[in-house]
């Protein structure tokens, strides 16, 4: 079964005012806050999350929103183009859409779509607070 809850860190959040947020915004419900373990990265435009275990006590947490998608199949496709890890592009992608856990505003756990960073970091600063909307 594909889940159908994804968790956004950056630029598809409300708040970014992306284009490609709105257009989120209008084919998805929005649940609200939540958070995944791992680093987020400023990367310039956008920010890239490494994830991190639930294991790891030391990780940090990266903030974000979740969407329920009301047709999984028909609106990661869209999605997937817009975060370089479509059909149309070639690997190593730039992110990669994983299941990942994911912790809601009222403490429940859930399992989400992330797409997380598949590059290096190295030179990228750490987004200490774990969220895009703090970086600066």
């Amino acid at each position: 079964m594909t889940p159908d809850l994804l968790f956004v860190y950056g630029s598809l959040r409300p708040a970014d005012g992306h284009p490609m947020g709105r257009w989120l915004h209008t084919h998805a419900r929005l649940l609200g806050p939540a958070r995944t373990r791992g680093r987020l990265y400023d990367l310039g435009a956008y920010p890239g999350l490494i994830p991190a275990p639930d294991a790891d006590r030391e990780a940090a947490w990266v903030h974000g929103e979740v969407f329920r998608l009301p047709d999984p199949d028909r609106l990661l496709p869209r999605l997937d183009a817009y975060e370089g890890c479509g059909p149309q592009d070639h690997p190593p992608y730039l992110f990669e859409r994983h299941p990942q856990p994911v912790v809601l505003a009222d403490g429940a756990r859930v399992t989400a779509w992330v797409y997380r960073y598949n590059r290096p970091v190295a030179g990228a600063p750490l987004i200490p607070s774990g969220d895009w909307l703090d970086r600066r």
